[in-house]
């Protein structure tokens, strides 16, 4: 009987076991995600994780910056770009820790362990354009790295959106599959298409709105990708100012390949360009549909403008 009652209060008193990795849930937000976000962020606070160690003292670190976005904005160019400053140290690939579910049920070590090794005096980047218009991603972030500087590049909402079509067919037409021509997804029933993922994406101010509910705006540079396609080397020194980096990077790191038909970079000597997948032409688009397309981004831009106190040059 003593054994059992023994038994008993053991098992009144031991703790509650919680799972180390965020539960996957369809559902608004429950209970072990709320417990989750919490175990996140204490860790990441005490720094209770391993940071790998090389043996000439550089080692893999979690990002003090990330480029959020936006898809087809221009993320690539800006990481090759800033990569230029012997300060950064950037990741190869895209991680997409905070938006996939099984990458981010890994923790915080696995994110780490994609990160490239760099020096103390470095910043450690890494870039997922998926961030910026997945909601549940800032809040991660936040629960992270409350002092998170964040990247964001946007070019013209009209614009991207051909840019994000021009991607996927062409992925198709590597793999010999058939793909819809745009006007299929960009109409519906007599209409411009409001419920195309691609149109979404360009709505700027509302994926801006969420990231706004957890870091301050100074925290977060926007980088106008159309100006940086025209003429690279001020924008990135904005960058460089936002970062607090050194100024390293000056005007004779970027010539225009008049080839390629874009700014291409030069590094210690070493000329490279970006893949040749990028700056692919768009598809010819119906004037009057894209006049609609335009059209309907006016309002939307105008709320974005308002919400980040400036205006870009866009239809």
């Amino acid at each position: 009987m003593a054994a059992f009652l023994l038994g008993a209060v053991l098992l009144i008193v031991q703790p509650q076991i919680v799972p180390s990795r965020p539960a996957v849930n369809s559902n608004a937000e429950t209970s072990s995600q709320s417990v989750q976000r919490e175990l996140l962020k204490k860790t990441s606070q005490k720094n209770d994780f391993k940071e790998n160690i090389h043996s000439n003292g550089s080692c893999q670190q979690l990002p003090q910056t990330i480029i959020i976005g936006v898809r087809k904005g221009g993320t690539r160019a800006l990481l090759e770009m800033l990569s230029l400053h012997p300060d950064i140290a950037a990741a190869e690939s895209e991680v997409h820790f905070f938006d996939w579910e099984d990458h981010y049920r890994n923790g915080l070590q696995w994110y780490i362990n994609q990160m490239p090794f760099s020096y103390p005096h470095q910043i450690t980047v890494e870039k997922t354009p998926a961030y910026f218009t997945s909601p549940k991603v800032p809040e991660r972030v936040y629960s992270m790295n409350q002092s998170m500087r964040l990247l964001l590049i946007l070019r013209d909402p009209s614009e991207r959106v051909l840019s994000d079509y021009t991607q996927v067919f062409y992925n198709h037409l590597q793999k010999h599959k058939p793909y819809p021509s745009i006007e299929q997804f960009l109409i519906k029933d007599g209409e411009l298409n409001v419920d195309y993922k691609a149109i979404n994406r360009s709505l700027y101010y509302i994926h801006m709105q969420n990231w706004l509910k957890y870091f301050p705006l100074d925290h977060i540079h926007i980088v106008d990708g159309d100006k940086l396609i025209k003429d690279p080397f001020p924008e990135i020194e904005k960058v460089e100012r936002f970062l607090k980096l050194s100024p390293q990077i000056n005007a004779s790191n970027f010539y225009f390949n008049k080839t390629k038909g874009f700014y291409c970079l030069r590094d210690s000597g070493r000329e490279r360009c970006l893949h040749e997948s990028k700056g692919r032409a768009h598809p010819q688009v119906d004037t009057r549909l894209l006049e609609k397309l335009q059209e309907y981004f006016h309002e939307p831009n105008k709320k974005f403008f308002e919400l980040v106190g400036r205006t870009f040059d866009w239809h």
